[in-house]
């Protein structure tokens, strides 16, 4: 199928953009990299008037420390994440997940803000966002709003953003030398979409860990924390008796969804497989 008939805008400034939202309303959709509008345009399933290409705003670009926070513009392609020095720097999580996205030409493409803002329960930025805190930043008529990652992603491909909103970029927490981190994901191919994937922070202590983040993709119907097996695993020093007791705690907690190819309870073993090893790689770091 081909696209519908649209108009088609490229501003160049951000108060150009939501002036834009303004006057077209619902009828108005956002090009970021497009991997996603694009396949949905072809289907028709999105229908919009008009196409607001977001390519030659410079305000929504960029990777920079702000105060204690790594912010990434929303218009960030996945590429320039893994090729940035800060990135690998501070906040390394993010570096692991990149080659686990997709394929280099759409990894080219692709942008930061945009996998957020669709929310995809298999995508690695939502979950990487989770495990690290994160807190996105939009722009509006009312102005600009703060929103937490844990309030951020509310169902599938579901987010807080209203319909007036655009994101600008998200505000990553630096981390200490004692945090660790680990990223795993499982798929049927490289580049297909995730079947169960884990994105774990921790800081690690001789007496413990502290501040754990289990965040996952593809097991359940949006981007996922299991905050009662990183209460569990909270304080404590990690042993295989404790492992073993936090796989139990996250079978029980998390109820996975099954998908076309995979079971739920497939979906689970493969989550508590995948925790155990994420475990032992945040253990191996330990002062």
């Amino acid at each position: 199928m081909k696209a519908p008939a649209f108009s088609y805008a490229r501003p160049s400034s951000l108060a150009e953009v939501l002036a834009l939202m303004a006057e077209h309303g619902e009828e108005a959709r956002l090009l970021a990299g497009g991997q996603t509008l694009h396949a949905t345009l072809n289907m028709r399933l999105s229908e919009p008037s008009i196409l607001i290409d977001l390519q030659a705003v410079n305000e929504l670009k960029g990777i920079e420390i702000a105060g204690d926070a790594l912010r990434i513009g929303a218009m960030v392609t996945h590429t320039d994440i893994g090729n940035s020095d800060l990135v690998a720097q501070h906040l390394p999580l993010l570096s692991a997940a990149v080659p686990h996205i997709a394929h280099r030409a759409i990894r080219n493409l692709g942008t930061f803000g945009g996998s957020i803002a669709y929310g995809d329960p298999a995508a690695e930025w939502p979950a990487c966002l989770l495990a690290l805190d994160g807190v996105v930043v939009a722009m509006g008529p009312q102005g600009k709003r703060r929103i937490a990652a844990h309030d951020f992603f509310t169902g599938l491909y579901s987010t807080d953003l209203q319909d007036d909103e655009l994101i600008v970029a998200c505000e990553l927490p630096l981390k200490t030398g004692t945090h660790a981190f680990a990223f795993d994901e499982l798929a049927r191919r490289h580049g297909d979409y995730a079947v169960v994937g884990l994105a774990a922070t921790a800081q690690v202590k001789a007496t413990g860990l502290q501040h754990v983040r289990l965040a996952w993709l593809g097991a359940v119907s949006q981007p996922y924390r299991s905050t009662q097996t990183e209460a569990l695993l909270e304080g404590q020093v990690l042993s295989e008796a404790l492992i073993t007791q936090a796989m139990q705690c996250l079978k029980d907690e998390m109820l996975t969804e099954a998908d076309l190819t995979h079971s739920a309870a497939a979906k689970s073993h493969l989550a508590g497989v995948m925790l155990k090893r994420a475990l032992h790689t945040l253990n191996r770091t330990r002062p």
